[in-house]
């Protein structure tokens, strides 16, 4: 409960710091040399990267667990005139029943290091569980800086990962100082 009053402060504010308005350069890339299809965003924001894979012709499921953040997404996409494209919903990634359907792509960008423990697979199982047969997840993270460190993924969380997908590429970087990392999996 303590991170969702945190960050629902945030999008009280007028931009939290991590809304950059900007789609990442990897996710441009798999979106202009992949054909579109069917999209879902986990932990969307405000819509940034919905509204970018819709505008390469995907359609789009975003969800997000704080309802300030999907009130401006979907103004975003009403603005955009993209809603026949995007459709957002407040919930929890982590509920197996929040979306029926399977996907061509799962995009992450921040979610998945903020589980811990068990929540981990339940993840794991709940994205694999989201992707058609060879689709594909974008997760980006960040690193675990220690093993003691509360914030951050480490390699056994991924290992988890792996028992339920495939690891098609990592690249580890910096973010504002923090190691992270941009992964591509596919369903096995």
């Amino acid at each position: 409960m303590p991170r969702k009053i945190f960050f629902t402060l945030q999008y009280l504010k007028n931009k939290p710091p991590w809304d950059t308005g900007i789609t990442p350069p990897e996710v441009l890339n798999f979106l202009e040399n992949n054909s579109p299809g069917r999209a879902l965003d986990l932990l969307c924001g405000t819509g940034t990267n919905a509204l970018t894979m819709a505008g390469y012709d995907w359609q789009v499921t975003g969800i997000d667990y704080i309802p300030g953040a999907i009130r401006r997404a979907k103004r975003k996409v009403r603005q955009a005139g993209l809603t026949e494209q995007v459709v957002f919903t407040v919930g929890d990634v982590l509920d197996p029943n929040i979306v029926s359907e399977q996907y061509d792509l799962v995009l992450d960008i921040g979610c998945f290091h903020s589980f811990s423990g068990s929540d981990i697979i339940l993840y794991a199982k709940n994205v694999s569980s989201h992707l058609k047969p060879g689709a594909t997840l974008l997760l980006y993270a960040h690193l675990k800086e220690n093993p003691e460190s509360s914030h951050g993924i480490s390699e056994e969380d991924l290992n988890d990962l792996g028992k339920y997908l495939k690891l098609i590429q990592r690249r580890d970087g910096q973010e504002s100082s923090r190691p992270s990392t941009w992964l591509r999996y596919e369903k096995k």
